[in-house]
């Protein structure tokens, strides 16, 4: 299987470089990745580098905690898109999930969504499915597929843990095809990869893509 065209090519460790970037993007062209994902800082230089690549620029919004403001989310997302982003991956707000407060976590979802899309863009809601029960992960998918999320990603990889063969299958099933699924945190191996997608995920976030696809 060619699994290049499922992979994130990602970069999001908060001391990553210029020149970090530029290798990142180059690899990602010359092995034709899905995308890349970059910190928002590094928006601009992505697109710019990308310019003439089918590559596309990803980007995170109200990461990796997701209890930024809603408004907050907001203007990170037009910024991103201004800047070159064609996909906004973006963590929902744990805290109201946990708080029970579904009626700020249904407001800041929809609203993220709805910024995404009015500019013609993708976006990807970030469950952080490891810090949350199976019944909140069910909830909080629910209603990113009633507001017509792109992707149900598994996680940021910074907290909680990252995905599970398990958890994907299960997206996958909520899911039912009106939204696709990421995978992401802790995927480094081709054996790793391949096992997501046989679950069922559409896309794979990894900083390990050479090695996933054998070029290291």
């Amino acid at each position: 299987m060619n699994l290049n065209s499922y992979i994130d090519h990602t970069l999001l460790r908060p001391d990553c470089t210029t020149d970090d970037i530029e290798q990142l993007c180059t690899e990602a062209k010359e092995h034709q990745f899905a995308a890349v994902c970059v910190p928002p800082f590094f928006v601009k230089l992505a697109a710019e580098l990308l310019e003439d690549s089918p590559v596309r620029i990803a980007t995170v919004v109200g990461f990796p905690m997701g209890y930024a403001s809603t408004p907050a989310k907001i203007e990170e997302i037009k910024r991103a898109i201004d800047e070159g982003a064609d996909e906004i991956d973006a963590v929902l707000n744990i805290c109201a999930l946990k708080a029970g407060n579904i009626n700020y976590l249904t407001n800041d979802i929809d609203s993220m969504i709805t910024a995404t899309h009015l500019k013609g863009k993708q976006i990807k809601i970030i469950l952080e499915t490891g810090l949350l029960t199976m019944e909140e992960v069910e909830q909080a998918a629910q209603i990113c597929l009633d507001k017509e999320a792109d992707f149900l990603k598994t996680s940021t990889g910074f907290n909680g843990g990252g995905a599970t063969l398990e958890m994907v299958s299960f997206l996958g099933r909520l899911a039912g095809g009106k939204a696709k699924v990421k995978a992401s945190g802790g995927i480094r191996t081709r054996e790793d990869a391949l096992g997501f997608i046989e679950a069922g995920a559409q896309r794979l976030g990894t900083s390990s893509g050479l090695k996933l696809i054998g070029a290291v």
